[in-house]
């Protein structure tokens, strides 16, 4: 390589390094002040470091001699949109298309001088599309994801008889407070939950609620709901994504503040923390109490539903934990009036 080659080299190098660190550093900026989620603000600073860390192989003085900002005859060229944004959700989207760009031009003019910068920088660029996708969906203007991040009351219901029934009472946990309803009935063929949960898209629709399907992810896009939640033993969530694309909401169950963490990193969109308490839809060998609800809510942005158990005789331990969302069943099936029970449970989340 020529000493001339050699400096343009370089010179391509420091520009792209100075826009790809300038394009994480927008997107970290919105993980840490706009949403306040701790993990993938770590992981923006962590992938920040990475690159910075791969160029300091590089001789600085070398990047600097090379660096000409008076000479770029890109800097005399512009587009009307680069000097406007429609949009915060058009800044973020802006800075992470940046960054891939200048993180492969980086990884593709670093081979030529260290095959070991170039590796480095290929894992950044990985990392950077995957914890970009995800911060996107934070992004105002996703409708879904804002009635999520509203929403205190969740409640699991089965098919009941008929879908005069079920669509009877599913308008009515929803006027009354009910956020999201999920779909779990294991006894039901998939004809049945196909059929129900339809209904129940159309009525959360109206309603502006939320519609769940349990475990089945084909189910819940055949349906068009809102989303699907599985647990630690279902579908993973990067596949239960593949199959609803990145619109639709997907919830895990997490056991404990690991799993929490593991569920950030898949890229869930809310997790339900317990089981709590003994209940009476599932037997648990153990109970997590409120101890993990106190760990999820010091460390986890994501919606956390506390679930197992819950009812209004406990509800208010799970807001003392710091948790203000509860997904529940029996105390609403089985209340006298499961309307009001929804009502009640909703103004002591409140609290």
């Amino acid at each position: 390589m020529t000493d001339e080659t050699l400096r343009a080299t370089y010179r391509i190098l420091d520009a792209s390094t100075n826009r790809a660190l300038e394009g994480l550093r927008t997107m970290e900026e919105w993980a840490r002040f706009a949403i306040d989620d701790p993990a993938m603000s770590s992981e923006l600073k962590s992938i920040r470091h990475l690159v910075a860390g791969a160029i300091g192989r590089l001789p600085r003085t070398s990047l600097l001699l090379a660096r000409d900002t008076p000479g770029d005859v890109g800097t005399q060229i512009s587009l009307p949109t680069e000097m406007s944004r429609a949009s915060v959700a058009s800044v973020v989207a802006a800075a992470a298309a940046r960054t891939a760009q200048s993180l492969r031009v980086i990884e593709e003019y670093g081979k030529t001088i260290d095959t070991e910068l170039a590796a480095q920088i290929e894992q950044a660029r990985y990392r950077t599309y995957t914890v970009a996708s995800r911060l996107e969906l934070t992004l105002p203007g996703d409708d879904r994801r804002r009635r999520l991040q509203d929403a205190s009351l969740y409640v699991l219901v089965d098919a009941g008889r008929d879908d005069a029934s079920f669509g009877d009472a599913a308008r009515s946990l929803y006027q009354n407070g009910v956020d999201v309803l999920q779909l779990r009935d294991h006894d039901a063929d998939d004809r049945t939950l196909l059929e129900r949960a339809r209904l129940g898209s159309v009525i959360a629709g109206q309603c502006g609620g939320l519609f769940i399907v349990n475990d089945r992810a084909d189910l819940a896009f055949a349906a068009g709901a809102d989303g699907v939640h599985v647990g630690q033993e279902e579908l993973p969530v990067a596949d239960a994504r593949r199959i609803l694309g990145p619109t639709k909401l997907i919830g895990l169950s997490t056991h404990s503040i690991e799993q929490a963490r593991d569920a950030v990193a898949a890229g869930a969109d809310y997790i339900g923390c317990g089981p709590v308490f003994a209940g009476h839809t599932k037997s648990f060998d153990h109970y997590v109490g409120p101890a993990l609800l106190e760990q999820v809510s010091a460390e986890i942005a994501l919606p956390a539903f506390a679930i197992g158990g819950i009812d209004l005789t406990n509800v208010d331990q799970v807001t003392s934990a710091g948790i203000h969302r509860a997904a529940v069943t029996g105390a609403v099936r089985d209340a006298p009036d499961p309307a009001e029970a929804a009502a009640e449970l909703k103004r002591r989340l409140a609290k």
